[in-house]
């Protein structure tokens, strides 16, 4: 109650993106200080968890945070105090890039969304690297689940994408649990035509050589798609999964099919569609290959739902800006009897 009190007289009255600046950096603070263990013993407390191990790894809690937010890494301490089960950073790209030009992060509250054009603004995967390699130099950011999503700098053609994410894995996959490649968001021109299986046969044979060599071992790989394909499509997507033998796949990503100006929009009016296309993809693909489900997720049922819909994980963005830091937490302890 008391976040929601503030998000509307105080944040709503400010620059989204600043906002969403000013609020990472404070995780991020948090998570470095002394506080850390205090905030994990009260918003972020969990339950023992009765999960699988997914990506080889014992997760606290099946829902974590989607790329997007951190795109940096450089909050992954305090959101994993805030009771994240995992947390996917990026998208990062192989070089820094600015991003699209501003405005470009919007808040729809009637909708209970967020639109962004941001551009995979970002320091780049040797910055993100190095912040990578600090945390996981210590036993607490050992203990972290995270998993890294990249993609391809704005100026690289679509010819010579696969460059592009072999490179980012290199130097990221030492210390990420998973990889993601991300060929759905919508704010880089060109990037959604790769979701073919022409397309994306190079992009993951190249991804996949370089994070196994980069970390001598089997990293987990998978596609984020978009929320605007086709049945026919996202039948493709799960073709390209199997046929590829990725470990699994992220749906969804931001939609374009709404009536703003440019840029994806996510939150409440993806749950619907998210859904969907999750059963789909479950009905198509086999219990080993992992589904991480996002869009639209904001209530324990919500989360439930795309659960019971055949997602092994499931991950948050939009809800968390609306419902504040103790969003996580709560979702984890109440689906900690799954």
């Amino acid at each position: 109650m008391l976040y929601r009190l503030f998000f509307d007289n105080v944040l709503t009255k400010t620059n989204a993106e600043q906002a969403h600046h000013g609020s990472l950096e404070a995780i991020g603070a948090v998570g470095r200080s002394p506080l850390a263990p205090l905030l994990r013993a009260s918003l972020g407390r969990r339950r023992v968890p009765v999960r699988p191990t997914v990506f080889g790894r014992k997760l606290s809690g099946p829902v974590g945070l989607a790329a997007g937010m951190d795109k940096n890494a450089t909050a992954i301490e305090g959101l994993d105090a805030l009771g994240f089960g995992f947390i996917e950073i990026g998208t990062v790209t192989p070089e820094p890039q600015p991003g699209n030009e501003q405005p470009r992060m919007w808040r729809h509250v009637e909708d209970r969304a967020l639109r962004n054009a941001m551009g995979f603004n970002n320091d780049g995967s040797k910055v993100v690297a190095k912040r990578l390699k600090e945390l996981r130099s210590t036993k607490r950011g050992r203990s972290i689940v995270v998993g890294v999503n990249i993609g391809k700098n704005k100026s690289t053609s679509e010819e010579d994408a696969a460059e592009d994410y072999r490179i980012a894995a290199r130097r990221l996959a030492p210390y990420a649990d998973y990889l993601v490649i991300n060929v759905s968001s919508p704010n880089t021109p060109g990037l959604r035509n790769l979701q073919t299986a022409e397309a994306l046969a190079p992009i993951i044979n190249a991804t996949r050589g370089a994070a196994d060599e980069a970390s001598k071992r089997h990293v987990p790989l998978l596609i984020k798609i978009a929320p605007d394909l086709t049945p026919e499509q996202v039948g493709e997507m799960a073709d390209i999964v199997l046929g590829e033998n990725l470990d699994g796949i992220v749906a969804t990503n931001t939609t374009i099919e709404h009536d703003y100006s440019r840029g994806g929009v996510s939150g409440a009016p993806l749950t619907a569609r998210s859904l969907a296309i999750v059963r789909q993809l479950r009905d198509r693909l086999p219990v080993d290959k992992i589904i991480i489900g996002v869009g639209g997720v904001a209530t324990v049922d919500d989360a439930q739902g795309m659960l019971s819909s055949g997602a092994d994980l499931v991950q948050v963005y939009s809800s968390f800006v609306y419902e504040g830091p103790a969003l996580p937490g709560k979702l984890n302890r109440a689906l900690s009897h799954l």
